[in-house]
């Protein structure tokens, strides 16, 4: 275990500039992903934005939820940031379909990009030591394991599903049917950890092949060597 945590904390400062780029991608890419498909699917530019008082929202949150069980799946919940379309039809208009930025999910696609950075970064190196079929099973786990994991932390709501959980909304907003996305809603914590985990045993399998192949390419000159001979 602690050679293969000293591989990764060499292969990643290794190409550290290579991590921090496609971390910061996935998690930017991934919250403007949401808003260009909101765009697309609605045909319409967002006409407000408001941006919530989080650290005060928590704190009356604390303040007034008793039991720590129900505390923090409300907190991590809790918004910070909406982008939507308003329609002023109905009075003094309803939101019909927002992006919105929640901190406690927002941590969870932060996670899911440093593992994907992660798995880049030794896919990267196992394509260069361990060859093209090597890292053509652990690309499409790693696009897998990303796309389960991120699917489960879309914050999109749309009024048709106005009760739903927002992962549950961006289906929808996918194109999968309203019925079905919503049959899905149970399965949301189990997706997501289905997704992270795929990414970390990917991760750890790369790692394996990496330390595997060192240490054959490591050994074999010293096995072909000739023993010294002693002079008689």
């Amino acid at each position: 275990m602690t050679g293969a945590l000293v591989s990764l904390r060499r292969e990643v400062l290794a190409r550290s500039g290579l991590w921090l780029t496609v971390a910061a991608t996935f998690f930017v890419g991934f919250h403007g992903l949401q808003l260009t498909m909101l765009f697309v699917r609605f045909e319409a530019w967002p006409n407000y934005m408001t941006v919530h008082d989080w650290p005060a929202n928590v704190a009356r949150i604390v303040r007034s939820t008793p039991a720590i069980s129900d505390m923090i799946p409300i907190i991590l919940d809790e918004w910070l940031v909406e982008i939507g379309s308003i329609n002023y039809s109905f009075g003094r208009g309803i939101a019909e379909w927002s992006f919105v930025l929640i901190p406690g999910k927002a941590a969870a696609v932060l996670a899911i990009a440093a593992l994907v950075a992660t798995n880049l970064v030794l896919l990267r190196a196992a394509w260069n030591i361990c060859g093209v079929s090597a890292g053509l099973g652990s690309s499409v786990a790693t696009g897998a394991g990303a796309f389960v994991a991120g699917a489960a932390t879309i914050t999109i709501t749309w009024v048709v599903c106005c009760a739903a959980p927002t992962w549950v909304v961006g289906l929808a907003v996918m194109g999968v049917g309203v019925t079905t996305a919503l049959a899905l809603q149970p399965l949301g914590g189990w997706l997501s950890l289905i997704g992270l985990s795929a990414l970390v045993a990917n991760a750890t399998l790369l790692l394996w092949q990496l330390s595997g192949r060192r240490s054959s390419n490591g050994t074999a000159p010293a096995m072909l060597m000739p023993i010294a001979q002693s002079p008689s």
